[in-house]
């Protein structure tokens, strides 16, 4: 089964998925990753163990904007190839969706298409996005879908095919695992009077680092006996308004400001934290469609808290705590309990991790890919 496999995985974290994929002996695997910057096509093995091509290919558009973004050289390569399955990790309504859904009518009309939508959001949409919408839609024989609420929204643009809940990327566990102190995280938690609370993320206003500061500065005046440290892992424009926020809140030796870090350091500093919380606050144009780091932490062992925006409820199930976005009262008593409960920590790191690998690892997203590739085109 020959499948033309694009999306724009850089990393080697996110190409495990892919990686996991080309190891099954009935699949021929070329991965299209897209460069935004002048080159020519790059076709080449990642090296002598794997067992995919992946294919760079320049793209006409704005970095900044991926869903107006053009392949250069995108048909070519499908008629060169000549695929089974077209699986386009790419929006319905993306310019590169529809310039895949064109190339495929002419170049590949025999070869089966899947694209994915992380979409959790119904906003307005110009007539142009609508009919490319409907394009795109209407020539898709599968959409895999990110969380639940994409599903709803994809059957209100009309789409009648399958809709599977299966995210683009998940967790790598040869990366995230469980910290050298989780198998003795009870007897250690019991005797602890320091505790370090950890945000991983942009720094932007949606992401509610405020509302965890000011919940932090609560918690010391409530828990008063206890060390409290505060690591702060990201980079954003708000960073010196947060930082300022701090020192208004009587908390600034407290929050240590990591920056961004590279996923190999994000694992380290998840193996520092008691908890790691995402307070992230819907708006009119966004809510969390996912909610990544929770399931790094999730497989670190490492309990989480996350508000109700968007997908973090579905992701955290029963393996955290789940408080009102915007709430810093609720958000300060989770925190409280959390913390001055041992053995809820222990339940929820052990839930955390059997969860993440349950369900969201890069090999489990791969088994359920190959499953539907070969029902697919049975």
């Amino acid at each position: 089964m020959k499948i033309l496999f694009i999306a724009r995985y850089h990393h080697p974290t996110t190409q495990r998925k892919v990686e996991y994929l080309a190891q099954a002996p009935d699949i021929d695997l070329c991965h299209i990753v897209p460069a935004y910057q002048p080159q020519s096509a790059d076709l080449r093995p990642l090296d002598e163990q794997r067992r995919y091509r992946q294919l760079t290919i320049p793209m006409l558009g704005s970095v900044s904007d991926p869903h107006r973004a053009l392949y250069r050289t995108v048909t070519f390569h499908l008629h060169r190839f000549r695929p089974d399955i077209i699986h386009a990790e790419e929006e319905p309504d993306s310019l590169s969706a529809l310039q895949i859904v064109w190339a495929r009518r002419i170049w590949a009309p025999q070869a089966r298409l899947l694209l994915h939508t992380w979409q959790n959001q119904d906003r307005r949409k110009s007539r142009a996005v609508r009919w490319v919408i409907r394009q795109t839609l209407e020539a898709a024989d599968l959409v895999f879908c990110a969380n639940s609420e994409a599903i709803t929204l994809l059957r209100r643009f009309g789409f009648t095919g399958p809709a599977p809940l299966l995210p683009a990327i998940g967790v790598d566990t040869t990366l995230f695992r469980p910290c050298a102190a989780y198998n003795g995280l009870s007897e250690q938690s019991a005797a602890k009077s320091s505790y370090t609370i950890g945000y991983i993320g942009r720094l932007v206003w949606e992401k509610g680092i405020d509302l965890l500061l000011q919940a932090v500065a609560a918690l010391t005046s409530a828990m008063p006996d206890r060390q409290i440290q505060v690591w702060v892992t990201g980079a954003g424009p708000l960073q010196a308004e947060l930082q300022s926020l701090a020192r208004q809140l009587g908390i600034e030796e407290r929050v240590v400001w990591k920056g961004a870090q590279p996923p190999h350091e994000i694992a380290k500093i998840l193996c520092h934290l008691d908890v790691l919380v995402l307070p992230s606050r819907t708006t009119n144009v966004w809510k969390e469609q996912l909610g990544r780091v929770l399931l790094e932490a999730m497989a670190c062992g490492v309990p989480v808290i996350g508000s109700t925006s968007g997908a973090i409820p579905e992701v955290i199930g029963d393996a955290g705590l789940i408080v009102p976005e915007g709430d810093v009262q609720a958000l300060t008593q989770a925190l409280k309990h959390l913390l001055s409960t041992p053995d809820l920590r222990q339940t929820l790191a052990q839930r955390g991790r059997i969860r993440a690998e349950t369900y969201y690892t890069q090999r489990h997203l791969a088994e359920q890919t190959l499953a539907i590739y070969r029902e697919i085109v049975a």
